[in-house]
């Protein structure tokens, strides 16, 4: 295959270079020679027609959904026609207009999808190779081709690439937004525990721990970008308090300057609402578990009903000994059930 074709025109097909194949049980039987060439002409002419198909409606490069046949395979190359296998066909017919034929027989001159240039690039140390498609009449498809040194790295950066596309939609959605570096929790955290003064009942206590744990982002920031986390997000919030000014945030990228509206760091507003509302959701749901009770507990629990219901009119000191200890009243009631 040649490594690179100008203006090809691509068949995308989705039916295989090879014989059809009965789906019934069948048997072949071949005694002699003449047989053997006719079987082998008649597949010869099935690969020559399904070979002239593509080339009579001016395709320069074939895509396939599926593998090729031996006989096929050299048939296309005697014939100068480009063709790859094991393709993905729904993003390359979006990309190059064209049409995704099933059948051979359905091939037309306008179903062939358009590309400016089609190349072959190796790279890496084992020259992997990759198919460019480029200059595409509809290039609204696009492929990202994501590498690194190990698979922390290609993970981490096909989500960053995940979560930037998830941004934008959400600046769709809502244009609403609120700065960045923890300013938005530093300015809720002071606003919540504002509002706690107004609580005189114990009711405070709750709503000043909500507050705390709104300090524990900007916290995570100056910590996670080697900065003392206590003593800078001390600082931050007053400079917020004394200048009513909630843009003030952790400078994790040492700028020399708190104010994430002069540095250019944002968030959207809906990210941030689903945020607090996971996590306090999160704490709700853990609120509701009164108690937890382990298999040791429970047996214990049940040794105690024992206790009291059968042996209490009988008390001895042994069973007092047992009552008073619990862990041991399992051991007891299980040698008195013996």
């Amino acid at each position: 295959m040649p490594k690179r074709i100008e203006n090809a025109k691509i068949a995308i097909l989705t039916c295989q270079f090879e014989p059809p194949k009965p789906k019934t049980k069948h048997k072949v039987d071949i005694d002699t020679v003449e047989k053997f060439q006719t079987l082998q002409q008649e597949e010869q002419k099935y690969f020559d027609d399904m070979v002239q198909k593509c080339k009579d409606v001016g395709a320069t490069l074939v895509i396939c959904q599926w593998g090729f046949d031996d006989e096929a395979n050299h048939l296309l190359m005697n014939r100068n026609l480009p063709a790859v296998r094991w393709v993905e066909l729904e993003l390359i017919a979006i990309a190059t207009g064209g049409r995704i034929v099933p059948r051979f027989q359905e091939l037309t001159p306008e179903k062939p999808g358009k590309a400016g240039l089609v190349r072959e690039k190796s790279f890496g140390t084992i020259k992997d190779r990759m198919l460019y498609i480029e200059q595409c009449a509809n290039s609204r498809a696009v492929k990202i081709f994501i590498r690194g040194g190990n698979k922390m790295m290609i993970e981490e950066t096909k989500r960053s690439t995940h979560d930037a596309p998830c941004v934008a939609r959400n600046l769709i959605r809502n244009n609403s937004i609120v700065y960045g570096g923890g300013s938005a929790e530093i300015s809720c955290s002071i606003a919540v525990e504002a509002a706690a003064d107004r609580y005189p009942g114990v009711e405070q206590y709750a709503i000043r721990s909500f507050a705390e744990a709104l300090d524990s982002i900007p916290l995570a920031l100056a910590e996670n970008s080697g900065l003392p986390p206590i003593d800078t997000l001390t600082a931050v919030k007053s400079q917020q308090i004394k200048e009513n000014n909630p843009c003030c945030g952790i400078d994790c990228n040492d700028v020399g300057t708190t104010n994430m509206q002069e540095q250019n760091v944002f968030e959207t507003l809906i990210g941030k609402q689903q945020q607090i509302l996971l996590a306090t959701q999160v704490v709700k749901m853990i609120l509701k578990i009164d108690d937890v009770i382990t298999p040791l507990q429970l047996l214990i629990l049940m040794a105690k009903s024992l206790y009291v219901n059968f042996l209490k009119d009988s008390e001895t000191p042994l069973m007092r000994y047992c009552r008073n200890y619990s862990v041991d009243i399992c051991f007891f009631c299980h040698g008195w059930h013996h």
